[in-house]
């Protein structure tokens, strides 16, 4: 026990005491405070201070300033004439009060710890006002749902500083000993709140910068933006996230001017590690977005990174504001979904962008995306828009060979259509190397993986990409399938559960858990289990299949001839799957030629896909592989 004057620094139990009443006093101010009284009338400089108790991570100097105005606040002291705490300009702090070592009061002689804690106020760590927060509550954080767009839309988790760990339930949190951080949906703050699109494109092309440092772990979009527009206990947030650190902030914009904060912040005890807040017009928004960034980064810039620079953006992502803002107009439509009215304005969006600014490498992948995936779902020609998705690609990457977005594009199409995995998986590898940290590189990875039959080594990286983007009920519902194919049904049902936990109306998600149940032999139950399928062409082949291994060949005929007659133009790998399952060889390599000439995207999945077992020793389906320039098994 270390006692002046009228107070006891109770260093057993970390608290502080003035007579027989607890002074409320934050954790850290408390941790500075100790370590004064623990060097009495010696000069303590600031960077001793930095290096002692915040050994691992960078922390703004401007951080001890504050806490020691909070231990002046609490002891009462003044800076002009000070009784306990000397501040020399410059040099540092010195304890100058008289310090004398006491037996510690036993535990007993201490009230409960119910009583003491309550209503204990925590500044403000950084620069800002101070917030209060009642014991076990935290800031609440916002967050939204992710939709398509993977190659352009990412989000950034980040966890640094010391090797210390908290618990909250009983869970422990994340390891500041691996760099992670998130990103959340900056929340717009506009007086017409219709700038919605322009605060999620900002907190999109953060991730993005951020993705960018080797050795930083960088949350995906699609887990952070569910938080958008929820309030959420910053270290349920870091919990659920698997990240130390979350990058938060606002955007104001009142025609072409703009005012951003941004706040990066630790999620187990909402300390502040740094702040700023931007005033400019909205010709300055990749500067201000380069700012963040570096900002962020040289706050991040811990003993624990690798890394020797920030993340910056490249001159070429730089255009006018008209079509910045067409840019991310088109963003927010593709995040909305993959209906023909939201891609049809997302194409629009994209094709104002790149004529309004023919150089912006940016928006060239975007219009990319959008074309395959409509080409994808028949809303418009598949080889013409395949080929221009290709153009799109190819013109992005020439303009800008630094955009890993441009490569993700290109290596879509060669994965999707062209079949070229030789190609795709060099432009896979060049999006790694310039995006190291993105959840949709791996995702990607883990795509191609299982298209040329590496099924192991797609179960491996879907799990990274799930590290990467935990809430991303895709990623568990893929991984489930692969699990599926090499029948390791219980790892696949637990992946299943925690994607349904994620997105009950999923579609595959029941045709999954029922292909699963008549596998292993439970027909009744896997028809039970399609019915509840979200998804029309899944429902149909579920229950095509579900009533074959029934023995129910008529419902069996019924289920197959209403997913012909609907879906033959989308779904001819589907149904070469029923016919292969149900024997029927012939009708079976049909389909598959037929999915062949359609540039089926389930197509590469035959030579893995366990349904598929009559059709092996068939010499066609080696003729087949070949065409598809799979590997020959």
């Amino acid at each position: 026990m270390k006692c002046f004057q009228l107070f006891r620094l109770d260093t057993a139990n970390h608290c502080l005491w003035r007579d027989q009443e607890r002074v409320a006093i934050a954790p850290k101010a408390y941790d500075v405070l100790r370590y004064l009284v623990e060097n009495p009338e010696r000069l303590v400089p600031q960077e001793e201070l930095l290096e002692k108790l915040w050994p691992e991570t960078y922390v703004n100097p401007e951080v001890i300033r504050k806490y020691i105005l909070e231990i002046r606040k609490v002891l009462g002291d003044r800076p002009d004439n000070p009784e306990f705490i000397e501040t020399l300009p410059k040099r540092g702090y010195r304890f100058v009060a008289s310090v004398r070592d006491e037996d510690v009061v036993e535990p007993s002689d201490l009230p409960a710890s119910h009583e003491i804690d309550k209503n204990i106020t925590e500044p403000d760590a950084g620069i800002g006002t101070s917030r209060s927060k009642e014991k076990n509550s935290f800031p609440q954080r916002a967050l939204w749902k992710f939709a398509i767009a993977p190659v352009l839309t990412a989000t950034a988790v980040v966890a640094i500083g010391a090797h210390l760990r908290s618990t909250r339930n009983g869970v422990d949190a994340p390891s500041f000993s691996n760099p992670s951080i998130a990103v959340l949906p900056f929340v717009d703050m506009s007086p017409a709140k219709d700038q919605e699109y322009f605060s999620d494109g900002l907190s999109e092309q953060l991730i993005h910068d951020l993705a960018r440092i080797s050795g930083l772990k960088v949350v995906g979009r699609s887990s952070a933006f569910q938080f958008k527009g929820k309030n959420q206990d910053l270290r349920e947030v870091g919990s659920k996230l698997g990240v130390a650190n979350v990058l938060e902030g606002s955007v104001r914009r009142e025609g072409n001017r703009l005012r951003i904060t941004a706040e990066l912040v630790k999620a187990n005890d909402g300390f502040e590690l740094w702040a700023q807040t931007y005033d400019r017009e909205i010709s300055d928004i990749f500067a201000v977005q380069d700012e963040i960034a570096r900002s962020v980064a040289g706050a991040l810039q811990s003993k624990l990174l690798s890394t020797g620079g920030a993340a910056t953006s490249k001159d070429s992502r730089a255009t006018n504001s008209k079509a910045y803002e067409a840019y991310l107009e088109g963003q927010y439509s593709i995040a909305r979904g993959q209906d023909k009215e939201d891609l049809t304005k997302a194409l629009s969006y994209a094709d104002q962008a790149t004529k309004l600014d023919p150089g912006y490498a940016p928006a060239w992948a975007q219009r990319s995306l959008v074309l395959q995936t409509m080409a994808a779902v028949t809303l418009i020609d598949n080889t013409d828009g395949f080929q221009r998705a290709r153009e799109s690609a190819e013109k992005a990457i020439a303009l800008d060979p630094e955009l890993a977005a441009g490569y993700l594009a290109l290596a879509m199409v060669q994965i999707n259509n062209d079949w070229d995995w030789e190609g795709a998986s060099t432009s896979v590898k060049k999006a790694s190397l310039l995006a190291p940290g993105s959840a949709t590189v791996v995702g990607i990875q883990a795509s191609l993986a299982r298209h040329l039959e590496r099924v192991e080594e797609a179960i491996v990286l879907y799990k990274q990409a799930i590290a990467l983007d935990p809430l991303r009920a895709n990623y568990h519902l893929a991984l489930a399938d692969e699990l599926r194919t090499l029948g390791r049904h219980e790892e696949a049902k637990a992946a299943l559960d925690k994607a349904q936990e994620l997105n009950s109306q999923l579609s595959s998600l029941h045709l999954t858990r029922a292909q699963i149940l008549f596998s292993g032999g439970h027909p009744q139950e896997a028809l039970v289990e399609v019915e509840k399928e979200t998804g029309d062409w899944e429902k149909l082949t579920g229950e095509a299949q579900a009533y074959s291994a029934a023995g129910r060949h008529q419902e069996s005929d019924s289920a197959l001839k209403k997913l012909i007659a609907t879906h033959q133009n989308d779904c001819a790998f589907q149904i070469a799957q029923v016919y292969a399952f149900r024997g029927e060889v012939d009708k079976a390599f049909e389909w598959l030629d037929r999915a062949y000439r359609q540039r089926d995207p389930g197509a590469p999945e035959f030579a893995t896909d366990p349904f598929m077992e009559s059709l092996r020793h068939d010499p066609r389906f080696t003729e087949l592989l070949k065409k598809m320039r799979l590997p020959a098994q």
